[in-house]
């Protein structure tokens, strides 16, 4: 087999069989429509609100330029650390007041657009709110023509702080409504649940955060991503590349499938019961229609027996009997799910898989791959 790339082709797409081609990392045409749509509705409503707070007129402009590009930061990468409301009040205000100081005190408008700018990114820098588009305001600052230079000071307040604020509070309003979270906050890292001074399992082997610092400065290189979204992204392509590479078990194959349930009727002390009876410590609860209602532990059994079953019972973590068994490593490693029930599309319970389970495939695996004979290439 050849290992020539063909140059028309890239990730096994030819080129020029879609028109859209994106260029950041997990982009899609819907996404970008979506966007297109919220810097529509974004930036009219931003003059429409603007015009009606300061009045329509040629002293000053209802919306500057700069909005538009932060509407594209706000509506197509909201994630972004760049698009945040501090960075985009914030950021857009100090660049456009940087810039009104640097052309009150040069006169040299060449001088003064250089000053303005450079000292836009600074200030930007040391306050938090670096945002791309504050360095258009601060030129807009020095350059914008008459009504600009007659409202002074005036001017990154209003229009530049106040059409910020619009767009962030729209683009907060547009995000809720089309599904997706605005403020994007960084997921937090995994918490030890146990109480103790150890680092949680799923990040006690593998890179750590020290790791992830010291590639950021081989490489040399800014990245616009955060660094928490980033170790869980590294994280998430170590496990994605885990399961296609030795997941061909699923979880049909492995589950147990005499599952010991109990119903929602029955008594807690019936449940404690079976846990300890069978020496398990995950219990399915069935619904009166034999569906699967939740799960209960030792842990949810701790409280009063004048509880019902209803009250007490967990949220449960199920699965499809047909997907890769490998998915379940990061919920069986979380430190509060000891066992994933294996459910049919409308909720019968199938069978279960525990944390054992899971160990004695990865055993297996192990075993597996020490028995492959070595290979070699020939110099």
């Amino acid at each position: 087999m050849s290992n020539i790339v063909d140059p028309k082709r890239h990730n096994g797409i030819t080129f020029g069989t879609r028109a859209f081609r994106p260029i950041l990392a997990g982009a899609t045409l819907r996404e970008r429509l979506i966007a297109c749509l919220g810097a529509l509705i974004g930036i009219a409503l931003t003059g429409l609100v603007s015009g009606w707070i300061v009045g329509e007129g040629p002293h000053i402009p209802l919306i500057v330029a700069p909005m538009g590009a932060t509407a594209v930061l706000l509506f197509a990468v909201p994630a972004s650390p760049l698009a945040q409301p501090w960075p985009i009040i914030g950021g857009n205000t100090i660049s456009a007041l940087v810039g009104m100081t640097a052309a009150h005190f040069i006169s040299d408008p060449v001088i003064a657009i250089g000053v303005g700018v450079s000292l836009a990114i600074a200030v930007m820098s040391f306050t938090r709110c670096l945002h791309p588009p504050g360095g258009a305001a601060a030129l807009t600052a020095l350059i914008g023509g008459p009504a600009v230079t007659a409202s002074g000071f005036l001017f990154p307040f209003v229009p530049v702080c106040l059409n910020s604020i619009i767009l962030v509070g729209l683009g907060i309003a547009f995000h809720r409504v089309s599904g997706r979270k605005y403020p994007h906050v960084p997921p937090a890292p995994p918490a030890n649940v146990h109480g103790t001074a150890d680092v949680p399992a799923p990040i006690r082997v593998g890179f750590s955060v020290g790791d992830v610092d010291a590639a950021l400065q081989s490489l040399n290189e800014t990245l616009d991503i955060d660094r928490a979204d980033l170790d869980r992204l590294l994280r998430e392509v170590e496990h994605q590349a885990f399961v296609r590479t030795h997941g061909e078990l699923t979880c049909g194959s492995v589950m147990s499938q005499d599952v010991v349930v109990i119903r929602l009727h029955e008594p807690v002390a019936r449940a404690r019961e079976l846990l300890l009876k069978h020496n398990i410590r995950t219990l399915p609860v069935l619904d009166e229609e034999g569906r699967l209602a939740g799960t209960l532990g030792l842990r949810e059994l701790t409280l009063r027996d004048d509880l019902t079953i209803a009250q007490v019972m967990s949220k449960a973590h199920t699965v499809g009997q047909d997907e890769r068994v490998l998915t379940l490593v990061a919920p069986l490693t979380d430190g509060r799910t000891h066992a994933v029930v294996v459910t049919s599309e409308d909720r019968r319970v199938l069978g279960i898989i525990t944390q054992t389970d899971l160990l004695a495939v990865l055993m297996r695996l192990v075993q597996a791959k020490s028995l492959e004979p070595s290979t070699s290439q020939a110099s």
